[in-house]
């Protein structure tokens, strides 16, 4: 599943307890474990500086989860790393397919800084 939840990170909550509470309130899915992989940030056209925290989970095989689902983030499905991937799929944010192989195949965080739609920096942390 890809784009499984995302909302605010509470008052005392760290990104972690945030992260789990979010992908829980959307999907009814309890993510542990899961793996904090870093952050993308990406200077807005205001010229303030936004992002994102970046966790992967590994679902169990067994886990039934039917989908296409509609919440009030979006419609969540099941798609495959191919399909995320694909260079002509316009139903993802550009960035994911610079991103997301990087934090699938290397160990470790990652900070992806932004600037004009590129990556100038990606800074294992």
């Amino acid at each position: 599943m890809f784009g499984t939840g995302g909302g605010k990170i509470e008052k005392g909550e760290t990104p972690d307890i945030g992260a789990q509470r979010e992908v829980f309130e959307e999907t009814g899915i309890e993510v542990e474990p899961f793996f904090s992989k870093g952050t993308v940030t990406w200077e807005t056209p205001e010229g303030e500086l936004d992002g994102i925290y970046v966790y992967l989970y590994m679902a169990d095989e067994d886990l039934i989860y039917e989908t296409p689902k509609k919440t009030r983030e979006g419609i969540l499905d099941w798609k495959s790393i191919d399909w995320i991937l694909h260079p002509l799929n316009l139903g993802i944010a550009e960035m994911v397919a610079q991103y997301l192989p990087v934090l699938m195949k290397k160990e470790g965080n990652y900070t992806f800084t932004y600037k004009n739609g590129q990556i100038p920096e990606i800074t294992l942390t």
